[in-house]
């Protein structure tokens, strides 16, 4: 792989810390240090202004604009309309002034720079000493947080410390609506619509209420297309006693207020933002109003401490379970506790109309969308760790099922057409290619379905929403598909998971999964015949079920052409993948990386080189039916030649390079994920943090070194450890029991800690997992 690290944040294990501010790498600063709690999140962004290259972003979750995508010629079926997040109200807004001069990191004085989050807590500390022209000197801290237990809530506390003088500052706090808002770094709304560049958000936001109510201020905006409205509320709390003094425009509300300090002592002031939206279906604009009021005065009396003692509760609680520890290499874990840090701040599960953007909240780039990766990756996360929240993004699947039918109605097709990309339901991906030829999401939705009840036995689920996807989504792979002159079946004019080679026939990863797809709605349904005919009818008669169609399904398996030489084992992507040119992947040069940025975009599609995992997924997906031999065979063909452009390409590498005993190739593909952000290896960190490939770090710990696989019923497990750790841990769900896993260089342990007795495989023997624990000797050769 040609990639390699910037390396510039240190810490500990617990923290993630910034000595000194790099102007230069400001953009990246702003999305590692990002908070957000699934209903809201904010960058890093100095909130007192920063006029240097930056991007203040705030932004709420299923929030969103849409708009119309200019395709100079529209052809039938094509998606003409996209939705995506927009940068909302800056609640975090603050100017702070000493004799007149204001505060700015850009131009002003300063020493001893740092900036931390605390993963522990979930708080975000910055200090540094300002130096004012006249030469004072203040110590400045800033302290903030997004509440996980009151997701509408998010807390900031400011605080001076006098180093020299006695005297006053000046403060202005409020909450700001004229947000710039950018797709990528340089790339500004302004630019897509036209609007001046001087009033960028203008086209997002309508103003209709701003006014203080006693020592309330609120401001209410609405989105000028979708008609979302949100209103932003806060207090400000202090000690001291303060004289605010209102200042209002159309879309800013505030105080000023001076805070007199003393050398030697610290004067603070914190400031309680409380924000609530709706969608127009749900509430009027007058309700939101009304509404959001209502939940600020509700929490009129939490202070910064208070509410961060129940939020660092919170975490205290979750870290029990969702911690991963790793002994013998702090950087490791410092990345692999930041990775579950922000995938758990992205989405916890408060919401089944939101699933776990790509980004999560922390920058505009990929607007906010839902992608095929949520039911791939981070569904294996969520079903052996917090059930629960597995069923609530599948549920957001199900609430997107009748715009996927209205979908595959648009491209020609029956059943349930499920979009490349959404917010909440519809295809917003302007990208044709990927729009309309990249058709495997669906089946990576019969992936979760069949995971998650195969774990949880969740039949209440599989027999009621799950089977009517099932039916739908087979529907359509079953009118999307073709027979072959020859009689076989598979389907043509696709993109698989690659993504770097399109118009492409019978591509191996989505004949594969169509085959499976077609037999377990099958097997589905001829369960429910024999022992739930009541709910089996239902089912069949909502979605209007025809005679032949079950049979049709499994004839279309059973014909499915699969390309797999049936000596080696080695699996043909697509069609005629073989006979394209090769590219030395290798030996790219480093200043071509990315590829999308150094190549023409034609250029891509016309070699073998891969983007990213699409054969070896499967290996890793069905395990249990692919034998060693042809998991090996693949891996070895595959990976040379894929360039790992997409950043959850390693995970998947990982995982089977450490089940083929390629150690020192594992231990460099986790060492990629772990870092990913944290050393900005993909160069692109600056434009938001790869929020869904964190659940690949997961992946890579108990998929690849704990050698974990769900396929079967009995989960299996082959641990491994790295040469260089002493242990590491990691706390599993298993049928409803919590399974702490333990691994040193000798002995592995596995032990319930909360819950019943489970089954296990472990080196292919079979064991019963007690709270009394196992150990199991580590293999050290042994596959």
């Amino acid at each position: 792989m040609a990639k390699a690290p910037i390396t510039y944040l240190g810490g500990s294990p617990w923290e993630v810390t910034e000595e000194g501010f790099y102007p230069e790498k400001a953009r990246v600063s702003e999305s590692i240090f990002s908070l957000s709690n699934e209903f809201m999140g904010v960058r890093g962004y100095f909130e007192e202004g920063y006029c240097g290259d930056h991007l203040q972003g705030s932004y709420f979750g299923g929030l969103y604009e849409n708009k119309d995508i200019g395709h100079p010629q529209v052809f039938k079926g094509l998606i003409t309309r996209e939705n995506f997040i927009i940068n909302a109200v800056d609640w975090l807004y603050t100017r702070i002034k000493i004799d007149g001069e204001q505060l700015d990191l850009h131009t002003s004085k300063h020493s001893e720079f740092i900036r931390t989050t605390d993963l522990a807590k979930g708080l975000l500390i910055r200090s540094f000493i300002w130096e004012t022209q006249s030469g004072k000197k203040v110590k400045v801290t800033f302290e903030r947080f997004l509440s996980m237990v009151r997701n509408n809530v998010g807390c900031q506390r400011i605080g001076f410390e006098p180093l020299n003088f006695s005297g006053n500052i000046d403060i202005t706090s409020g909450l700001n609506f004229k947000s710039k808002h950018e797709i990528a770094a340089g790339w500004d709304a302004s630019k897509i619509t036209g609007s001046a560049e001087d009033e960028p958000a203008a086209r997002f936001w309508q103003m209709l209420n701003g006014e203080k109510q006693g020592d309330l201020y609120a401001i209410q905006a609405r989105t000028t297309t979708t008609r979302f409205a949100l209103v932003s509320t806060f207090r400000i709390n202090s000690d001291l006693e303060l004289d605010e003094k209102l200042e209002q425009t159309d879309d800013y509300i505030g105080c000023a207020f001076t805070i007199p300090v003393k050398q030697g002592k610290t004067a603070a002031f914190e400031k309680i933002a409380v924000n609530f939206w709706e969608r127009p279906s749900a509430m009027s604009a007058k309700q939101v109003w009304e509404a959001g009021l209502s939940l600020a005065n509700e929490n009129g009396s939490v202070t910064f401490d208070s509410a961060l003692a129940e939020h660092a509760d919170y975490w205290s609680h979750k870290w029990r379970t969702w911690d991963i520890t790793i002994n013998g290499a702090d950087d490791l874990q410092q990345g692999v506790r930041f990775d579950l840090f922000q995938f758990h701040m992205a989405y916890h599960g408060g919401d089944d109309r939101l699933a776990i953007p790509s980004k999560g909240l922390t920058a505009e780039v990929y607007s906010g969308w839902v992608f095929w990766v949520v039911e791939t990756y981070c569904q294996h996360v969520q079903i052996f760790t917090d059930p629960a929240i597995a069923r609530k993004l599948l549920q957001f699947r199900y609430r997107g099922l009748h715009g996927a039918i209205e979908r595959a109605q648009q491209v020609d097709c029956e059943g349930a057409r499920y979009p490349f990309c959404t917010i909440d339901g519809p295809e917003s991906c302007a990208t044709w290619q990927h729009a309309d030829m990249e058709i495997h999401v669906g089946e990576g939705i019969f992936l979760a379905i069949w995971l998650y009840v195969k774990h949880t036995k969740d039949y209440d689920f599989l027999h009621k929403e799950g089977i009517e996807m099932l039916l739908q989504i087979s529907r359509f792979y079953a009118s999307r598909g073709e027979y072959s002159p020859s009689g076989d079946f598979g389907f043509y004019g696709v993109m698989g998971p690659d993504e770097y080679h399109t118009l492409i026939n019978h591509n191996f990863y989505t004949n594969y999964m169509g085959k499976r797809l077609f037999e377990y709605t099958a097997e589905v349904a001829q369960y429910m015949q024999q022992h739930v005919a009541d709910k089996w009818q239902a089912v069949a008669q909502k979605v209007q079920l025809r005679d032949n169609e079950l049979e049709d399904w499994k004839q279309k398996a059973a014909k499915m052409r699969l390309l797999q030489n049936p000596d080696t084992g080695l699996c043909e992507q697509h069609d005629r993948y073989f006979d394209l040119p090769e590219v030395d992947v290798p030996n790219i040069p480093l200043e071509q990386i990315p590829i999308y940025k150094s190549w023409a975009y034609e250029r891509i599609f016309r070699m073998n080189m891969v983007k990213q995992a699409d054969v070896v997924l499967l290996p890793v997906w069905f395990s249990h039916e692919w034998p060693y031999e042809h998991k090996k065979v693949n891996f070895e063909y595959y990976e040379p030649r894929t360039i790992h452009e997409s950043s959850f390409s390693p995970s998947i590498h990982m995982i089977l390079a450490a089940e083929l005993g390629k150690k020192e190739m594992a231990d460099d593909f986790f060492r990629l994920m772990a870092r990913l952000d944290l050393d900005d290896y993909n160069r692109n960190t600056a434009q938001g943090l790869h929020m869904t490939p964190k659940s690949g770090t997961w992946m890579c710990m108990v998929y690849g070194y704990g050698g974990m696989r769900t396929d079967r019923e009995v989960v299996s497990f082959r641990p491994s450890i790295p040469d260089a750790w002493a242990s590491y841990s990691f706390t599993i769900m298993l049928q409803g029991s919590q399974v702490k896993v333990s691994i040193s260089r000798e002995i592995a342990t596995f032990i319930i800690i909360e819950g019943s007795e489970v089954p296990a495989e472990i080196y292919g023997k079979e064991y019963v997992l007690t709270r009394d624990g196992l150990d199991v000797p580590i293999e050290k050769n042994g596959r």
